[in-house]
């Protein structure tokens, strides 16, 4: 895994149609951050055209911050599809403890074997059946406390979880590996985890699953490192961020990538 420039250079190669089936909040950024990295974003949810759509697109993404019952339903057909067709999917389980509808909808698509699964520690803890500390969709957990809920979810799903924070970890269950980088004022931006999680399907698509997801989680970290250099605030820092996207060329996402193995 030392060289993560190479799946930049592979997605925006291919720039793939990824569907997103995300939250109201996080739309627009992660529209604009996608076509920033090179990849072509749908937002497509409607129950009518979700699975159909799923047909069409490269990879899929799930996020289930702003839940409703009849979005569960869209997203359950469109990663059935994404499965006949063996593409790749990312399940963002967003504050998946927090409620009885989160819950449940977290373990129906859990029973559907993501592809990718990307969220912070109490999230991927509480997906894992464990007791986690989450406050709504933050962490109250570090990075290192979702490890073993990372590799037992990898081996129930047979694919690769995240857990990203202050230093991310990657696991299918056999192999992991950490990613350092990024800013403090990443979290203060409350539609940049999603978008991670577009960013991952996308690199994804024609690759295998784990080093992609390494690769796309480094190539975040250094954008983010790039952007906290002329950032003032939040707010410039997602301008900044969104430019440090577009502009970062695969040969430097290599030289800058902190990638351990674990």
């Amino acid at each position: 895994m030392n060289d993560a420039g190479q799946y930049l250079a592979h997605m925006r190669a291919r720039a793939p149609l990824v569907q997103n089936i995300t939250n109201y909040v996080a739309m627009n950024v992660m529209a604009n951050i996608m076509l920033a990295a090179g990849a072509s974003p749908a937002m497509a949810h409607a129950q009518q055209e979700a699975a159909e759509f799923a047909g069409l697109a490269s990879a899929l993404s799930v996020n289930i911050g702003t839940l409703d019952p009849e979005w569960v339903v869209s997203m359950e057909g469109a990663a059935r599809a994404m499965n006949a067709a063996g593409k790749p999917w990312v399940l963002d389980p967003v504050a998946v403890g927090a409620t009885a509808l989160r819950r449940d909808a977290g373990a129906r698509l859990l029973a559907l074997k993501p592809t990718i699964i990307r969220g912070n520690a109490s999230e991927i803890i509480a997906l894992a059946g464990f007791e986690a500390a989450g406050k709504g969709a933050d962490t109250a957990d570090a990075v290192s406390d979702a490890e073993a809920a990372a590799r037992a979810l990898a081996g129930q799903t047979g694919g690769v979880v995240a857990v990203t924070g202050g230093r991310d970890f990657i696991t299918d269950g056999r192999a992991a590996y950490r990613v350092a980088g990024g800013h403090a004022l990443m979290p203060r931006i409350t539609v940049l985890g999603c978008s991670l999680t577009g960013i991952a399907a996308a690199f994804a698509v024609d690759q295998p699953a784990l080093p992609a997801t390494v690769a796309a989680l480094a190539y975040y970290a250094v954008a983010g490192e790039v952007a906290g250099k002329v950032a003032a605030g939040p707010a410039s820092f997602q301008v900044a961020f969104i430019d440090a996207l577009f502009n970062l060329e695969p040969e430097e996402v290599t030289a800058r990538a902190r990638i351990e193995v674990v």
